[in-house]
């Protein structure tokens, strides 16, 4: 299977489940015990808005490779008529162009990878 073919949705599809476990434990591992609060919490990584944010400071400090942005480039640029009422489209195709290459490098089998993604993110908003 050529992983560049796969439509770039589909990767994001699966890249969101990967980012939002990711940081669903993260949270848990701080003892936070109420769901609520947990949801919370987890709206500081998983909006779009906030996912536009990463992806760009990312970008900025040259952290993907170019095979990643070739994956980043794609999902950025698929045409799409939609995204959510909370957020404007750039951020939201940025989003998706987030979720898309942790999404790829989860299909290459790169799960180190998309943890140094999952850590810079993390420990971006930590510090």
């Amino acid at each position: 299977m050529d992983l560049m073919e796969i439509n770039v949705l589909v990767l994001a599809y699966l890249g969101d489940t990967v980012y939002e476990n990711y940081i669903r434990r993260f949270l848990i591992k701080q003892s936070i015990n109420n769901v609520n609060y947990l949801q919370t919490k987890s709206i500081e990584y998983v909006s779009a808005k906030k996912q536009f944010i990463f992806i760009k400071d990312l970008i900025a400090d040259n952290f993907f490779t170019e095979e990643e942005l070739s994956v980043i480039k794609r999902a950025r640029n698929y045409k799409s008529s939609s995204h959510p009422k909370n957020c404007d489209i750039i951020s939201y195709k940025y989003a998706t162009a987030l979720e898309a290459v942790i999404g790829y490098l989860t299909l290459k089998k790169e799960d180190n990878r998309v943890k140094e993604i999952m850590e810079r993110i993390i420990g971006e908003n930590i510090c």
